[in-house]
């Protein structure tokens, strides 16, 4: 069941009440050019346009209330209350260059499991809905922050839930937030019918995948999905979404000490990322320090500085185009795999 979102409700009164076009375009500006969070404060709409909002949506824009926040140096985590009492977390991350980027949320906990995510642990409460996941950024816009990126990384696998493709759909409508597509990626671990349709519908948004092991049997260990969507059968969905976007994709990969960071894996992903064509220049990988939490397993330790390097220079040398990722917010719990939502 597609949700429908607070914008389409928006359109579907104005309808009913025979209102203009324009009148759309002028709530649209209220909230995002003048960040105006409540109905009530639209002074530019008539009181009787006003009070109809107020009775079908409520009084406040956003469906999502801060609970909680922890800030560091260069993040902020908000903890969102949402509206059966579950929470969600959301980070922005600010580099030196004033950049402001976000990581959201697609799903309250996760059903997939992987072992060493904290978000895993907690299992799948439910999908957030279209306006769950786009008043995450909503909140930090309506503050006056520039959202300048935005990644699905947060906690859920945002292809498992439907309600992203009407997320991106806001995100990117130029009347909202009129975010370009190219400063959006969604992670997955690999779901298939879930790339096919971000391909087909959003080709020009940046695909992730999170790999964490190029051999089949260990991913299996570390990401129980593999058993459902095989390695082999990701790479060559991804193969075909190169070859339909002409985009690049990033392979994620979190460095596990003694677990995957071994020279035999650096070269088991080079051998599985060379000879995939004429478009094996377009995988990039990203090297991610693991993050460790209270409620992940306790075998699990960040790779030392020495083993990253020579699992670059190995990557390197094979000619795989590499970057290892900048860790920011470990000091609050915001990093890679480590939202709770407690």
């Amino acid at each position: 069941m597609k949700s429908t979102s607070r914008y389409e409700m928006i359109q579907q009164i104005l309808t009913e009440l025979k209102q203009p076009a324009y009148r759309f375009q002028q709530i649209a500006e209220a909230i995002f050019k003048q960040k105006i969070g409540e109905y009530d404060k639209m002074t530019i709409l008539p009181k009787a346009i006003r009070s109809e909002l107020i009775k079908n949506l409520g009084e406040r824009v956003l469906s999502l209330t801060p609970v909680a926040q922890k800030t560091s140096r260069q993040v902020n985590k908000v903890l969102f209350s949402i509206e059966d009492g579950e929470r969600i977390e959301a980070v922005q991350l600010r580099y030196e260059r004033g950049w402001k980027s976000y990581c959201i949320s697609s799903q309250c906990g996760c059903g997939y499991g992987c072992r060493f995510c904290a978000t895993g642990t907690i299992g799948l409460k439910r999908n957030l809905t279209a306006d769950e996941i786009t008043d995450q950024l909503l909140y930090f816009h309506l503050k006056g922050q520039a959202l300048d990126s935005v990644s699905f990384m947060g906690m859920g696998e945002a292809l498992a839930n439907p309600n992203i493709f009407n997320a991106l759909t806001i995100l990117t409508d130029p009347r909202t937030f009129g975010l370009g597509y190219r400063r959006i990626t969604v992670s997955t671990i690999g779901i298939l019918p879930g790339i096919d349709r971000l391909t087909k519908e959003f080709p020009q948004v940046n695909l992730t995948f999170s790999l964490h092991s190029p051999f089949d049997e260990q991913r299996s260990e570390l990401m129980p999905i593999n058993n459902r969507f095989p390695l082999q059968d990701v790479l060559n969905k991804l193969d075909q979404h190169i070859r339909d976007t002409g985009r690049k994709v990033y392979i994620a990969y979190i460095l596990l000490r003694g677990e995957n960071d071994s020279n035999e894996h650096a070269e088991a992903i080079a051998a599985l990322l060379k000879q995939r064509g004429p478009w094996e220049h377009l995988y990039h990988v990203n090297l991610i320090p693991y993050n460790s939490t209270v409620v992940t397993p306790e075998s699990y330790h960040q790779s030392d500085n020495d083993r990253v390097q020579k699992f670059v220079s190995i990557l390197n040398s094979k000619g795989i185009k590499v970057t290892v990722r900048t860790q920011f917010g470990t000091d609050i719990d915001a990093a890679c795999g480590q939202l709770y939502g407690s």
